[in-house]
């Protein structure tokens, strides 16, 4: 909103007026950044989202993702899969093979029970969340060049570059050698992003993305709650002056 100036006036010693300026008071702010820089917020599920476009095999693509305290992604509802496919995620052609069709690792196993005529089997969530996911349909096979003592096959979701397609939902699952190397899509939890886009742990103070850097929050569940602000002093000597976006109380005086 706009900028408020509260003039106050009090009695000082020898009877002289003075005027206290305070700028900034607080209004209510909407938070609408709960993803670092980089990831997609998906309200459903209070969750982030992120594609990786270097070229790793299912294993190493795990692993990436939990550096980052996230895992390959998994889906509990068909709402949340139509938003993932609905993005415009920001992707360099090269990465995949074919312009139209894009593919990612995904958190699913394909687990074979026979090799006789067909390759039978079922998918599996390959590391277990907190909460209940859906499991894919029968797979479209890759590539297959594995060993025959192998009986596990990794998820790939592909989507298509064209919007029309995206926005209509329309992708396929791929059973893949989990050795093939692939882009891939973490999965993680929304959390506090400061002004400056730091990530802030739990139950710590921060200052949360917004127009007001003299605000501070707590940290609870990914949200910023309990919030107050600091009134700031006018800078003094001056009478044009543009304030910090995010430093708090600190100004660029703008006089000639």
């Amino acid at each position: 909103g706009k900028e408020n100036v509260d003039s106050r006036h009090s009695r000082g010693r020898g009877g002289e007026t003075t005027r206290f300026h305070t700028v900034n008071v607080a209004q209510p702010v909407r938070f609408s950044r709960k993803c670092p820089t980089g990831w997609h917020h998906y309200e459903g599920t209070a969750s982030c989202y992120r594609v990786y476009l270097n070229g790793e095999n299912y294993w190493d693509a795990v692993q990436t993702c939990q550096r980052v305290n996230g895992s390959l992604a998994t889906f509990t509802a068909d709402q949340e899969l139509r938003f993932i496919l609905a993005q415009e995620w920001d992707l360099e052609e090269k990465a995949f093979v074919r312009k139209d069709q894009r593919r990612f690792w995904v958190g699913y196993q394909y687990v074979i029970t026979n090799r006789n005529h067909s390759l039978e089997g079922h998918w599996e969530v390959a590391y277990k969340g907190p909460s209940e996911v859906f499991l894919p349909p029968d797979p479209i096979f890759g590539t297959l060049a594995m060993s025959e003592k192998e009986n596990v096959l990794c998820a790939q979701l592909q989507c298509f570059h064209f919007p029309t397609l995206r926005h209509h939902g329309l992708h396929s699952w791929f059973a893949e050698n989990c050795y093939e190397k692939s882009s891939f899509l973490c999965k993680r939890s929304q959390t506090c992003v400061d002004i400056k886009d730091n990530i802030v742990d739990e139950g710590y103070y921060f200052t949360p993305k917004g127009n007001d850097p003299c605000l501070s929050c707590t940290c609870h569940n990914g949200e910023p709650e309990m919030c107050v602000a600091a009134l700031c002093e006018r800078p003094q000597g001056c009478q044009q002056y543009r304030k910090d976006p995010k430093e708090c109380c600190k100004f660029t005086c703008l006089d000639p």
